[in-house]
C-alpha cells in the first residue's frame, strides 16, 4: 500500500516551503508581522469553522480536558522541543523559529477534516482526490507559513508523511475501526487545537497547542467507551 495522496502532499509542501523561504529574504520585518497577524486570524476562522460542527460537545470537552491534562503532565511540548533542538543542532540550522515552524505547520496541515477523510478514503481504495485538493491548498499555505516561520515548515513534511501516510496504511488494514461519526469528532476536536494555534500565532502565551495533542487519542478512547456502554 503506497499512500500516493500523501506523497503528492509532501511534494507540494516541499515546493511551497522552498518558495516561501526565498520570499522571506525579500519581505521586510514590518510586512512579515502583518503576514503573521493575517495567518493568526485565518487560523482562528479555520478552527472555529471545524469546531462548531461537533455533534457531541460533552465528548469534545472531556477529550480536551483529559488530553490537555495528560499532555501537561508528560510535558509533551518540552519533549518535542528537545527533540527538534537536537535535530536542529545535528543538521546545523540556525533558526529560532524552527520548532514553532514544524509544530505549527504539522498541526495546520494534518489536524483537519480533509486530512482525516482524505487519508481514510485512500485507505479504503478510493482515488485520493481529497488529498490532491488538500495538497494544492497546503502548497500555497506553506509559502506564507515558511516566509513567517522559516525552514521548520519544510521539515514538517516528515511528521506529515508519518501521520497522514500512516493513517492511510492503517485504514487499509483496519477498515472497520474508523466509522464516519468518529471522523467528525476528530475533525471537531482538531478544530479546537487549530484555534489554540491561532491564538499562539497572535501572541497569546498562556496556551500550548502541543500539550493539547493527546486530546485526539483520548477522544478515540472515550468514543469507543461510549458506544460500548450505550
Amino acid at each position: 500500500m503506497i499512500p500516493f495522496g500523501t506523497l503528492f502532499n509532501v511534494v507540494t509542501v516541499l515546493l511551497g516551503s522552498t518558495v516561501g523561504l526565498l520570499f522571506k529574504k525579500m519581505i521586510n520585518p514590518e510586512l512579515n508581522k502583518k503576514v503573521f497577524f493575517v495567518m493568526g486570524l485565518f487560523t482562528l476562522v479555520l478552527g472555529f469553522s471545524m469546531a462548531i460542527k461537533s455533534t457531541d460537545f460533552i465528548l469534545m470537552f472531556l477529550s480536551l480536558v483529559f488530553g490537555t491534562m495528560y499532555g501537561e503532565y508528560c510535558e509533551l511540548d518540552k519533549s518535542i522541543t528537545h527533540f527538534t533542538e537536537k535535530l536542529k543542532k545535528k543538521i546545523k540550522i540556525k533558526d529560532d523559529k524552527f520548532t514553532d515552524g514544524i509544530v505549527t505547520a504539522f498541526l495546520l496541515f494534518c489536524i483537519g477534516s480533509m486530512t482525516i477523510v482524505g487519508a481514510i478514503d485512500e485507505g479504503l481504495g478510493k482515488t485520493p482526490d481529497i488529498l490532491y485538493t488538500k495538497a494544492v491548498m497546503d502548497g500555497i499555505s506553506s509559502i506564507i507559513l515558511a516566509s513567517a516561520f522559516g525552514i521548520g515548515v519544510l521539515f514538517s513534511i516528515f511528521p506529515m508523511l508519518i501521520f497522514q501516510g500512516g493513517l492511510t496504511v492503517l485504514v487499509f488494514y483496519y477498515k472497520d475501526f474508523f466509522p464516519p461519526e468518529l471522523i467528525e469528532h476528530i475533525s471537531a476536536v482538531g478544530g479546537v487545537l487549530i484555534i489554540a494555534i491561532g491564538f499562539k500565532i497572535l501572541g497569546y502565551k498562556k496556551i500550548n497547542p502541543t500539550n493539547m495533542l493527546p486530546a485526539l487519542l483520548v477522544l478515540v478512547l472515550l468514543f469507543y467507551l461510549k458506544i460500548n456502554i450505550i
